[in-house]
């Protein structure tokens, strides 16, 4: 996948001077002044998550070509991986439980941090927040799953994850619920007042009683479109679980259309960028890590995605309608209830994958 240009260097054997000729040619010639130069840079990513204006400027600062490619799904780029045995990418956008697990798989390699003088500009705990992207993963976006509803199409504002497990009628047979392992029995717990990494197997007995007590009342399991033609926006779905960013796009269409993190708290999901083992690139990619993390440019993508960026000197940069929208940067104290995934135990794994599948099918 990696296209390399390279430059030939022709030293005549019987001058120096026409060998320093040529190298001080080739200096001024070269875009980057490199025998490592690449002309391509190869990044798995999901969809319009990159500024177009952002890449067209780095390309053009480095001469280099950015070629995407997008998946839908957590579980797309896992296959996608998988088929792949992790070649063909430079830069892999993961989220941060998943960097371990691929470090493990062998497909990712430690990145060079002094190549990326810009991450002193990323709050250190998203640094930090999963042990594993502390070597391997640079902080790009983050925010909350939580719940988007109708609000025209209910009697009373949802406030709690309960709202959406023991529905009132009007919400019973319309409601939307993420396709997610993790999630689904996240936020049961969390519902039950208990961590949503729980390993506890009477708290996960617990949960299960809950979300089969749900089931009949769902509509569908998978993930909302964000279209005009969206069950959200015609009313065919009155409450749905939704990334926050997610809820934003969809609301476009409808203003009635709202999102709530519950007050129980919830998931706090953390976007990384990831350099896969098998790229040569390197000093392009981490060039690339730089360049998106230059406050300019770090403002730029969250004011166009409309996301929360980690990047503390990009916040400084951005509009008040940014900073003060409460799905983007939600109330401190909701966060303060909310946690980031952690890897469970086996046991716990397995109890899950048997809630999820009775939930489910």
């Amino acid at each position: 996948m990696d296209n390399r240009g390279r430059q030939v260097r022709r030293f005549n054997r019987y001058t120096l001077r026409s060998c320093i000729f040529v190298f001080v040619a080739l200096f001024y010639i070269s875009p980057v002044y490199s025998a490592e130069t690449a002309k391509e840079l190869s990044i798995l990513t999901w969809s319009e998550y990159l500024s177009a204006d952002m890449v067209k400027a780095f390309e053009k600062k480095f001469n280099v070509k950015v070629k995407q490619t997008f998946y839908e799904s957590d579980y797309t780029r896992d296959r996608i991986l998988l088929e792949t045995k992790g070649l063909g990418f430079d830069l892999i956008l993961v989220n941060g439980i998943t960097i371990n697990n691929y470090r493990r798989q062998g497909w990712l390699q430690p990145l060079p941090s002094k190549a990326i003088p810009n991450t002193k500009y990323i709050d250190k705990r998203w640094l930090t927040a999963f042990d594993s992207a502390v070597d391997y993963g640079v902080p790009y976006f983050w925010g909350t799953l939580g719940i988007a509803y109708r609000k025209d199409l209910v009697s009373k504002p949802i406030t709690s994850w309960m709202d959406l497990l023991k529905p009132e009628k009007e919400l019973q047979g319309k409601i939307l619920m993420v396709l997610s392992s993790r999630d689904l029995i996240g936020m049961g717990l969390k519902a039950l007042g208990y961590s949503l990494n729980s390993n506890d197997i009477n708290e996960l007995n617990e949960t299960q009683s809950l979300l089969m007590a749900q089931k009949p009342h769902v509509k569908k399991f998978g993930y909302l479109t964000l279209e005009k033609e969206s069950g959200l926006v015609t009313g065919e779905i009155v409450a749905a679980t939704l990334y926050g960013g997610d809820a934003l796009n969809v609301a476009e269409h409808n203003e009635n259309i709202t999102y709530v993190l519950p007050e129980e708290g919830g998931n706090i999901w953390v976007d990384y960028f990831v350099l896969s083992a098998d790229s040569s690139n390197t000093g392009v990619a981490t060039n690339f890590l730089n360049f998106i993390n230059e406050p300019k440019w770090a403002a730029v993508n969250a004011e166009e995605l409309y996301l929360a960026t980690p990047n503390i000197e990009a916040m400084k940069l951005l509009s008040k309608e940014v900073l003060e929208d409460p799905v983007i940067y939600p109330d401190k104290s909701l966060l303060n209830f909310s946690e980031f995934y952690a890897e469970l135990s086996p046991k716990s794994s397995r109890k899950r994958a048997s809630i999820f599948l009775h939930y489910t099918k």
